[in-house]
């Protein structure tokens, strides 16, 4: 009888198949062949859909969670390539809260910002919109503004009054401060009854966000970039003019 031995080493697996095709990656992920390496001293942030804060939203909502954009924020603010941020909307708003944070968030960086709202900047999108050194807004886009609205159950009814009230002047004040709209006007807007179906507030296209003041100006990708390129060389001069003083 012949024995036969029996290899009972594990194969190893192939280096060429443990390789993936960054082609076929890239049509699989981006939908595309190249994507482009070049690398900027623009930080690039996206919000889009809802902004996602305390409460974990369905999983089939497009979502952009606020515990992801803080550290990028504070990830930009550190690293000394990064001269300039550009912040993208298409959201349809958001948890408050959130919105705020983010808003803030902006606002306090100490390099040039410059948002740009693509598509939607409603509601909490709103302050996120104006909180920049510049905003523009395309000029197919639109803003949705309206008084904070609350879901779910109620207990004590005066004092959840009471808490909305300072709630939505937190709101107000922010983005009075940060853009050219007057108090009276944002709120005409806010509460302007018969244009939203079911609600109360209204609906601001792009050329109309510029003339009441809440937006700086009509663009698209590159006047943002170009804006923001600016703004970098003008705080670099402003820098080396400091140093030769």
């Amino acid at each position: 009888m012949n024995n036969f031995t029996q290899d009972t080493q594990p194969q190893q697996p192939n280096p060429d198949e443990a390789k993936k095709n960054p082609t076929v990656e890239n049509i699989q992920q981006l939908g595309q062949t190249v994507t482009p390496q070049a690398e900027s001293n623009i930080f690039c942030m996206t919000i889009i859909g809802q902004v996602e804060g305390h409460l974990v939203l369905p999983p089939q909502n497009k979502t952009t969670k606020y515990e992801h954009l803080i550290p990028q924020l504070v990830a930009a603010e550190q690293n000394s390539k990064i001269e300039g941020v550009l912040i993208i909307l298409n959201t349809v708003g958001g948890d408050v809260e959130a919105g705020l944070a983010i808003a803030e968030m902006i606002a306090t960086l100490s390099k040039p910002t410059v948002t740009l709202v693509l598509g939607g900047g409603h509601s909490i999108g709103v302050p996120i919109a104006v909180s920049s050194n510049y905003s523009i807004i395309a000029e197919t886009a639109t803003m949705t503004i309206h008084p904070i609205r609350l879901n779910g159950l109620v207990i004590g009814v005066p004092q959840t009054f009471e808490y909305l009230d300072k709630m939505q002047e937190r709101v107000n004040r922010f983005i009075t401060r940060h853009s050219r709209v007057t108090e009276e006007k944002l709120k005409e807007l806010m509460f302007k009854t018969g244009e939203l179906t079911r609600d109360i507030g209204t609906t601001v296209i792009g050329p109309d966000a510029v003339k009441y003041g809440l937006i700086n100006a009509i663009g698209g990708v590159g006047d943002a970039i170009r804006e923001l390129n600016r703004r970098i060389e003008e705080k670099r001069n402003t820098q080396t003019g400091g140093m030769v003083q």
